[in-house]
């Protein structure tokens, strides 16, 4: 029999199951019948040790070669001859757009391509690249797709690491108390640690190249320089002092600076690497040990004067300094710390007694002194802060010093501790910890007063309005001009009231939103239209939109445009109602370094808001947000707008950005986080009741004089009632008959169970049944959201209730008909 594949190589895993397969229900349809440019594609992709595969034809069937096999894990066994789709669909979002450019006549190539796979059955995250290809027939048309590929997942994550590594090591130079640096092999400063900056005070790029020269005392320049430019020529490792400029105390430390070269593989010095380590203290000490060998060079007949000057200087230290020997006897003593062990533990030690041993009559300081001595005796060098002495009598805190004592042949023969009282100086830092709270609270408290007192203000002189209204009203045989006026007093002035508690929520960012997806260029040319009564006829308002570019975002379309309002007003004023204000929109953005909070690469939106004013002084930048903070004249502002628009946006998962110089205008930009557009959503609306249809309402309030003005609201719109005093109350007659009620009607917060957690339960237990919650504040629909409920937002009015209940549905009707 001949082979209807001659085409393919043999050989290959691939070729052998494309001649097993019977193509002859697929859309290719029997191997005779196939192009022969799908049969020269498929012969040299099985022969190419790369993986690649090839989709082919309307159906865009799969054809892969050997070294493609691995990557279909769990898929192999029905990958070959199926579409395209049905093999990748669990990718099939990522990929998608790759094969509609391709098969558009593109060629793509894409790096380090994030894919969850399940090659073994088990989900695991790799990164891949593609090079995509159209694949073109023999007529010259575009056929199907080609793909060579390559999994990139080591080297991805191989980068990850090392990026790790590297901020690792970088926090550990950081925090060394050396200070590492690098150089080129001309001696050029190439990198070093901040620690250089705050020793010296040099500026953050000074130091790089010769600069870090300058820092050093001019004395010491000429042989440092020397030292180190034989270094560079030679290659022996650097090894030199000098003294350093401390920008803290304005004098001159000694320091040692050693570096050693880094060589390629030829020899050839590519780098040094080098440390600056403070040897002030051990310089001093060599020059005073110095001075004392010439000395004695010179006076060999006064060395036991010598020694004896030393004693003096051991004795009439304030430090307290000891030596102990391996089995804990006292090497030597000195005064200070004699009079001050005698002093917290009653008995005066001297050398040659057993220190440990001394403290017989206290066992708790007589272990801690046997472990802390023991430490030291090992060889440690370490310090310790901590309290010590009898509790009957006093207990200092002691920052001791321990070091390991040497004979001249290095053997170990002891320890040496040295130590000072710092129980007052932990006190001046206790009572410096508790002055700095003192003064947070102070800050807070004042931050407080300011706010609340801005309250009380506006509060006090709406209450007022409605206060006189009311009185007024009382009078008998008011004529009915009057009565309106002041009804329409009190009406106005709950709107002016709800909305000055809106704005202390938005800037709380404790508002209950109600967010949806929106174009926000479409919304700012809308409501720039409206812009002309609010800014004046002076002021021109220009709108750059990018056209034909739609930017997306979540957020309650309604606080966004009282936002933009809030910004516009405050544009007017500030260029006295004439001169031209721009509202402008960006896509795409990144949200930059705002008042130092870190910043992210988008996308945002950006609404900027541009005026020509007077500006705004620097002193007052960092307030401008604060609620009642204003610089406007009495009565022309409440300053609230800047407050409700920060609010706005940071609950919007956003932020507010202020650009302004004195004389020079100011620019607010305000970013929201941009989302894809809404999929198209064709809803079936519900059939509302007829206006005048009676419905049971179950209302929900724990306020007794709320729920008796919302229960006669209903039933003066034709409604019938029942109340629940709470969520558990409201739950069980729901149950008892759960076909008693046509909507739910419930405030948010509430004892017990909550509104929002009412909602839910009545949601499982009856999905259709309509439900309206309202709330003048919640802390859960701040953070979360309505859940998908209506909301009505208090202070209501009767209007604004018969309007939400004019869509709901007469379920009872609806059952019974």
């Amino acid at each position: 029999m001949s082979d209807p594949f001659p085409f393919l190589p043999s050989g290959s895993a691939m070729g052998a199951e494309i001649r097993a397969r019977d193509w002859s229900d697929t859309s290719l349809g029997p191997s005779e019948a196939w192009s022969p440019a799908l049969k020269a594609i498929l012969a040299q992709m099985l022969a190419c040790p790369t993986a690649m595969f090839l989709a082919w034809g309307p159906d865009l069937l799969c054809f892969y070669n050997d070294a493609y096999r691995p990557i279909l894990g769990y898929r192999l066994g029905t990958a070959l001859g199926r579409p395209f789709r049905e093999v990748w669909a669990s990718i099939w979002d990522e990929i998608a757009p790759l094969v509609d450019a391709t098969l558009a006549g593109e060629s793509l190539t894409l790096t380090d391509m994030p894919l969850d796979l399940s090659r073994d059955g088990t989900p695991e995250r790799s990164w891949w690249s593609f090079s995509y290809s159209p694949a073109i027939d023999e007529a010259g048309r575009i056929a199907g797709l080609f793909c060579v590929t390559g999994e990139t997942t080591a080297r991805v994550l191989g980068e990850a690491a090392l990026r790790e590594s590297e901020d690792h090591f970088r926090h550990t130079v950081e925090l060394n108390p050396q200070v590492p640096w690098t150089c080129d092999p001309d001696g050029n400063i190439t990198s070093f640690s901040k620690r250089w900056l705050t020793l010296t005070g040099q500026g953050p790029g000074e130091p790089y190249g010769a600069g870090w020269i300058k820092a050093l005392h001019p004395g010491d320049v000429p042989s440092t320089v020397t030292t180190f430019t034989a270094c560079l020529a030679s290659g022996d490792p650097v090894d030199v002092d000098y003294r350093l400029h401390m920008a803290a105390t304005g004098e001159y430390r000694w320091m040692r600076a050693r570096a050693q070269p880094r060589r390629d593989g030829s020899g050839a010095i590519v780098a040094w690497y080098g440390v600056v380590e403070d040897i002030h203290d051990r310089k001093l000490a060599e020059r005073d040990l110095r001075e004392l060998n010439v000395h004695l060079e010179r006076r060999v007949d006064e060395a036991l004067a010598q020694r004896k000057l030393w004693a003096d200087v051991f004795e009439v230290t304030d430090a307290l300094v000891c030596a102990l020997a391996p089995d804990f006897r006292l090497l030597a003593v000195n005064r200070a710390y004699a009079d001050e062990f005698e002093a917290i533990y009653g008995v005066r030690p001297r050398v040659g007694d057993d220190l440990v041993g001394l403290l017989s009559h206290i066992p708790e300081q007589q272990a801690r002194m046997r472990v802390v001595w023991a430490q030291a005796l090992s060889g440690e060098a370490f310090t310790l802060v901590e309290e010590f002495g009898d509790p009957d009598r006093r207990r200092p805190c002691y920052e001791m010093a321990f070091t390991p004592l040497r004979d001249a042949e290095g053997r170990l023969i002891g320890a040496f501790q040295y130590a000072t009282d710092v129980t007052q100086r932990l006190r001046d830092l206790e009572q410096l910890a508790k002055a700095e709270e003192a003064l947070r609270q102070a800050q807070k408290m004042e931050a407080i007063g300011q706010l609340t007192g801005g309250v009380a203000h506006d509060f006090n002189n709406l209450l007022t309005i409605i206060r006189s209204s009311v009185d007024l009203l009382r009078k008998p045989d008011l004529p009915e001009q009057r009565r309106r006026r002041y009804m329409d007093a009190v009406s106005d002035t709950v709107d002016r009231a709800a909305k000055l508690t809106g704005q202390l929520l938005a800037f709380a960012r404790r508002q209950s939103l109600m967010p949806e997806t929106f174009d926000i260029g479409a919304r700012i040319a809308a409501t720039a239209d409206m812009l002309a009564s609010v800014t004046g006829a002076r002021i021109r308002v220009v709108v750059e939109v990018p056209a034909k570019l739609a930017c997306h975002v979540f957020a309650d379309p309604g606080q966004f445009e009282t936002a933009l309002i809030n910004m516009a007003v405050n544009a007017r004023d500030a260029m006295d109602g004439e001169g031209t204000l721009t509202l402008r929109l960006g896509c795409r953005r990144g949200l930059p370094t705002i008042r130092g909070h870190a910043g992210t690469s988008g996308p945002f939106v950006a609404v900027s808001v541009t005026d020509q004013g007077t500006g705004i002084d620097q002193a007052h930048l960092p307030h401008i947000f604060e609620p009642f903070f204003t610089t406007k004249e009495v009565g022309k502002g409440t300053g609230l707008g800047l407050s409700q628009v920060i609010g706005f946006a940071k609950q919007s998962g956003g932020d507010v950005d202020v650009a302004s110089a004195p004389g020079q205008g100011t620019t607010f930009t305000l970013y929201l986080p941009q989302v894809e557009a809404p999929a198209a959503d064709v809803r079936d609306e519900p059939k509302a009741a007829l206006d005048g249809q009676a419905l049971s309402i179950l209302v929900v309030e724990d306020n007794l004089d709320v729920g008796r003005f919302c229960t006669q609201i209903l039933e003066e719109l034709g409604h019938d009632t029942v109340w629940a005093k709470n969520g558990e109350e409201a739950l069980a007659e729901v149950e008892r008959d759960p076909s008693r009620f046509d909507a739910v009607f419930s405030d948010v917060v509430m004892p017990g169970m909550g509104g929002v957690a009412l909602a839910r339960r009545l949601r499982a237990l009856l999905p259709d049944l309509p439900i309206i919650l309202t709330s003048g504040y919640s802390d859960v629909l701040a953070r979360e959201g309505t859940h998908g409920f209506d909301l009505v937002r208090k202070p209501y009015s009767a209007a604004q209730v018969a309007e939400a209940f004019r869509a709901v549905p007469g379920r009872r009707g609806a059952r019974t008909a």
